[in-house]
């Protein structure tokens, strides 16, 4: 198993809208891929900026190919997140999963 981890700063009084945006466009997408285990959108405030790191679980490596483009690595963005996005970091991590709790 492999977590694809983003990160993305929004202003924090955009991060309600961005969080909702995340839920209802972004999570379906990840899950409507084949081989997307499963996903986790984390948020933490930090003054002024939002920070979000979505955390995605797949199969393996050609799974996050069927989602990102044949450049797993690139971070895969929507034309929404224009509204909502400090900036747009090119590259997302890619961790395996060694361990795990029953």
């Amino acid at each position: 198993m492999i977590v694809r981890m983003w990160h993305g700063r929004v202003p924090s009084e955009k991060a309600r809208a961005y969080r909702e945006f995340l839920n209802a466009r972004a999570i379906p997408d990840y899950q409507s891929t084949p081989g997307n285990l499963s996903v986790y959108i984390l948020e933490r405030p930090e003054g002024e900026v939002t920070h979000f790191i979505t955390m995605t679980f797949w199969e393996n490596l050609d799974a996050i190919r069927a989602f990102a483009g044949d450049e797993a690595e690139a971070a895969k963005y929507y034309p929404e997140d224009q509204e909502f996005l400090l900036e747009f970091e090119p590259t997302v991590v890619h961790y395996e999963v060694v361990g795990k709790s029953a």
